[in-house]
């Protein structure tokens, strides 16, 4: 069986709607499985330029499917290990939550296998 990598990934800046309130980043594509694959995410790495926690939101087809908090200028580095299968067509989407109104930059990698 091959595989081929894909990835969400990139420098984005971003305005808080509310912690509570995950909003689409500006320029942060989406991915949707190809008829026929799966995919599997593998990891997740995302730093956060702001002096406040922020999360950043995998969504599966529109709905929460991963939280991945970033602490106050940090960073976090999850390893997914393959946890679960995205069939197709299911669209991933990454969104950021912040407080309302904070501005900043989040640094994303989402790494996934298509199979």
């Amino acid at each position: 069986m091959s595989s081929t990598p894909r990835f969400l990934q990139g420098a984005y800046r971003f305005t808080g709607t509310g912690l509570e309130k995950p909003a689409a980043v500006e320029g942060l594509e989406s991915y949707t499985v190809p008829d026929g694959s799966r995919a599997q995410p593998v990891y997740f790495r995302g730093g956060n330029s702001t002096p406040e926690m922020v999360s950043v939101v995998l969504l599966r087809d529109g709905v929460p499917m991963r939280w991945f908090p970033i602490g106050a200028s940090g960073s976090t580095h999850v390893p997914l290990r393959i946890v679960e299968d995205v069939e197709a067509p299911s669209t991933l989407e990454l969104h950021v939550a912040a407080p309302d109104g904070l501005t900043g930059t989040i640094v994303v990698d989402l790494g996934l296998v298509e199979v």
